[in-house]
């Protein structure tokens, strides 16, 4: 491999384990992960829009989309990782009770403020949650709807005591606690899925890298920043 960069365009729930298991891939290969982080819907647009990348993360419904409209390679398409949505407390803050529906309910409606994101999966899976708990009213009454970004820094700066995303999004913010997943009977967890862009400059460089985040050293990375491999 020579020395050069592959492009990617990730979903925000693995900036973490990203930006970890760069330093790795380039000693290794002396190839640089030029990785840039958004949300799925807004990564979908500007796939739509033009913008050019090597290879791309994204939610497995995402990718599927993208493949359809010829904008990935079907056949590099593989799972990566499994994420969960949680809920976070300040760090310090007493860790409520969300073991339960009953819990969760109590402790959503006990809450000052829940922050949680508008476009991102766990956003989605949220506001049906809500509905599905019959507490969206009460809840959307106090709740800071971030439009991007990552929720749990609402808790930092006293805006929100509790934020709700996929686990590995809120452990990329210092100064708070996950306290743990939302009940897993409430929720489905989000796959993420990589695949090579029919555009991209650098087939074989893309094709390694996707290589590269199957093998089995990756595994405790994902672990480590809160996604199941």
């Amino acid at each position: 491999m020579t020395d050069h960069s592959v492009r990617v365009l990730s979903t925000l729930a693995l900036k973490g384990a990203v930006g970890l298991l760069a330093a790795n891939y380039r000693a290794a290969s002396g190839v640089r992960i030029d990785a840039d982080f958004a949300p799925t819907l807004a990564l979908l647009e500007r796939l739509r829009g033009g913008e050019t990348a090597d290879l791309v993360i994204l939610t497995r419904e995402g990718l599927d989309e993208m493949a359809r409209e010829g904008h990935i390679a079907p056949e590099s398409c593989v799972d990566r990782a499994r994420s969960y949505v949680g809920l976070a407390v300040r760090a310090g803050a007493a860790r409520p009770n969300i073991a339960t529906e009953a819990a969760l309910r109590a402790t959503l409606c006990g809450a000052r403020s829940v922050a949680y994101s508008r476009i991102g999966a766990s956003g989605i899976l949220f506001s049906r949650l809500i509905e599905r708990l019959g507490i969206a009213a009460e809840v959307n009454a106090r709740a800071v709807i971030i439009p991007a970004g990552f929720t749990a820094e609402r808790l930092v700066t006293g805006e929100a005591d509790l934020a709700v995303q996929q686990i590995s999004e809120l452990k990329q913010v210092s100064g708070i606690e996950v306290v743990g997943p939302i009940p897993l009977e409430l929720q489905t967890p989000a796959v993420f899925s990589a695949g090579r862009t029919m555009s991209s400059a650098n087939k074989d460089a893309a094709d390694h890298l996707l290589r590269y985040l199957a093998s089995a050293e990756v595994a405790p990375v994902l672990r480590e920043t809160g996604l199941e491999p």
